[in-house]
């Protein structure tokens, strides 16, 4: 009956073992996959630009500022 008893303990200890390592194994599989999207998506050419007139206008506002 104690041998029943532990059969039963190691099997829903393995399962319980497997489902949440299944569990995690597909959520580290999904945040990769949304994580690949997020940066396709917000890559784009145009904030570059945008990014690089901004760091020239403060580049001239602080030229501007110390010659004075």
């Amino acid at each position: 009956m104690d041998n029943d008893i532990l059969s039963q303990g190691l099997t829903l200890m393995y399962v319980g073992m497997g489902t949440v390592f299944a569990f995690l194994t597909v959520l580290v599989i999904a945040m990769s996959i949304m994580s690949m999207l997020v940066r396709l998506l917000t890559t784009n050419k145009e904030s570059t630009d945008a990014t690089d007139e901004e760091v020239a206008a403060i580049s001239a506002a602080l030229t501007k500022h110390r010659r004075q």
